[in-house]
């Protein structure tokens, strides 16, 4: 699948989505985009899933109308060692992935 990742997210964490293709809206040239804008460019840009760690996404934006799939991961941080052990749940959640649907992952 294509994977986006949203900008607070460390860009190292890309290479963990084995056996997908994954980018970083700083790779795309969409740092800075608001919310509603990034959404609709991920999805004509042909992304499936958008990877997140703003809690607050689902509540500000009209998800089931996205066409992605969205992950939200909830960790204490955007470090990279507090999201680590968020990605095996992600990578199971993105093989059952539903455009429009939200997933919050946890440890």
């Amino acid at each position: 699948m294509r994977i986006l990742l949203d900008e607070q997210l460390p860009r190292q964490l890309a290479p963990y989505f084995v056996g997908h293709d994954v980018r970083t809206t700083q790779e795309q040239g969409w740092a800075g985009l608001k919310n509603g804008a990034l959404l609709k460019q991920a999805l004509s840009a042909g992304f499936e899933v958008f990877i997140t760690g703003d809690k607050n996404l689902e509540f500000q934006q009209q998800l089931e109308v996205s066409g992605l799939f969205v992950i939200v991961l909830v960790a204490p941080s955007n470090k990279l060692e507090d999201l680590l052990p968020r990605v095996p749940g992600a990578l199971e959640a993105i093989a059952g992935a539903r455009p429009g649907e939200v997933e919050r992952v946890d440890a």
